[in-house]
C-alpha cells in the first residue's frame, strides 16, 4: 500500500472519529429544544458535554489539516467549492464555542435564551451541513481540467445530498439521545429513551434510502457489508434503548456512524472528489497528494501524536463518567 493510500484512510479514521465523537455533541446541542422542559434541565444537558465538546473539536482540526498536508489539491479544491457552507458550518463553530462559554455569565432569562437558542441552532445547522457537503463529494460536482470547482452553490442543493444532510441531522441527535440516557438520571433519562425509539425510527428510514442510493450508484462489495452492519447496527441499538441498555444502545449508534462514513469513503477510493464533468479531472490519491517525502514526515509524527491525544482524550472522558441529574445542578452563582 503507498503513503497516499494510507493518508486516505488515515484521513478517513480522522472524520469518523469526530462523527463519532461531535455527532453526539450536536445532537444533545439539540436536544437542548426538543427535550429539555426547563433551565435546569438545559443545563443537565449541556453540563453532559461541557467538559468534551472541545475536546471533539480536535478531530476536525486534524482532519482538516491532515488533508492540507497529505492532499493539497483536494483540500484546495474542496475549500473553494464549498466555500460558503463549509464558511457558515466554521461561523456555527465559533458561536456554539462562545454560547457554551457566555451563556452562565449573566443572570437575566433573555441573555441565557438567546445563548441557548444558539446553541440549538448551531449544533442543528453544522449536523445538517456536513451531510450536504459529504454527499457531494461522493456523488461528484463540476471540477474542470485544472482541477477547479466550476459550479455554483446551487449545485450542491441536489436531492442526493440534501439526504445526506437529513441524515446526518437525524443520526448525531439520535446518538445525542442514547448518550442523553446514558449520561442521566431521573426523568429526563426516561423521556431520552422514549424519544430515542422515535427518533431512530425515522433515522433508520432516512439511513436506509441513503444508503441503498449510494451503494445501487456507486458500491461494490466491501461498501455493501458496511450497509448492512450500519443498518444491523441501528436496529440493535434501536432495540437496546428500548430495554433501557443505554451503553449498549450508545455503542452501537456509535458503530452506526462509523460504518456510514466507512462505507462513503470506500465508494470514494480511489477518487477524493469525483468530476461530474469528466472522469479523467477527477481528482485521485494520486493526482491530489503531496510527495512521498512529506507524506513519510508526516507519518511519523502521526504515529508519535496520535497515541498521545488519544490516551488524553480518553482519560477525560473517564474522569467526568458519571451521570447527572437536575438534582446535582447548583444554584447560578454570579
Amino acid at each position: 500500500m503507498e503513503l497516499h493510500d494510507v493518508w486516505f484512510v488515515l484521513i478517513a479514521v480522522l472524520w469518523t472519529g469526530y462523527f463519532f465523537l461531535e455527532g453526539f455533541d450536536f445532537g444533545v446541542g439539540v436536544l437542548t429544544k426538543l427535550l429539555a422542559r426547563n433551565r435546569p434541565e438545559k443545563r443537565v444537558l449541556i453540563n453532559t458535554i461541557g467538559p468534551v465538546w472541545d475536546g471533539n473539536e480536535v478531530w476536525l482540526l486534524s482532519a482538516g489539516g491532515a488533508t492540507f498536508a497529505a492532499f493539497p489539491e483536494w483540500y484546495a479544491t474542496l475549500f473553494s467549492g464549498f466555500y460558503l457552507p463549509l464558511l457558515l458550518i466554521l461561523v456555527c463553530l465559533i458561536v456554539r464555542g462562545v454560547a457554551f462559554e457566555y451563556r452562565a455569565k449573566r443572570p437575566e432569562e433573555s441573555w441565557q435564551r438567546n445563548w441557548e437558542t444558539a446553541i440549538f441552532w448551531t449544533s442543528l445547522i453544522p449536523a445538517f451541513l456536513w451531510g450536504v457537503a459529504f454527499g457531494n463529494i461522493v456523488r461528484g460536482v463540476k471540477i474542470d481540467r485544472d482541477f477547479n470547482y466550476a459550479g455554483g452553490v446551487l449545485d450542491l442543493l441536489n436531492p442526493y445530498a440534501l439526504l445526506g444532510g437529513l441524515v446526518t441531522l437525524a443520526l448525531f441527535t439520535f446518538h445525542g439521545t442514547v448518550f442523553v440516557g446514558l449520561k442521566t438520571v431521573g426523568d429526563i433519562r426516561e423521556r431520552a429513551r422514549k424519544l430515542a425509539l422515535r427518533v431512530g425510527a425515522l433515522t433508520a428510514v432516512l439511513a436506509l434510502a441513503f444508503l441503498l442510493w449510494t451503494q445501487a450508484d456507486r458500491g461494490d462489495g466491501s461498501s455493501l457489508v458496511a450497509v448492512v452492519v450500519a443498518v444491523a447496527s441501528l436496529v440493535v441499538a434501536l432495540i437496546a434503548a428500548r430495554a433501557g441498555r443505554e451503553g449498549w444502545a450508545f455503542a452501537l449508534s456509535g458503530l452506526t456512524i462509523v460504518a456510514t462514513v466507512a462505507m462513503l469513503f470506500l465508494t470514494l477510493f480511489p477518487n477524493v472528489m469525483p468530476s461530474t464533468l469528466n472522469p479523467d479531472w477527477s481528482l485521485t490519491v494520486t493526482n491530489a497528494s503531496s510527495s512521498p517525502y512529506t507524506l513519510k514526515i508526516m507519518t511519523w509524527c502521526a504515529a508519535i501524536a496520535t497515541p498521545v491525544v488519544m490516551l488524553y482524550q480518553g482519560w477525560t472522558y473517564w474522569v467526568f463518567r458519571k451521570r447527572i441529574g437536575t438534582q446535582h445542578i447548583a444554584e447560578p452563582v454570579h
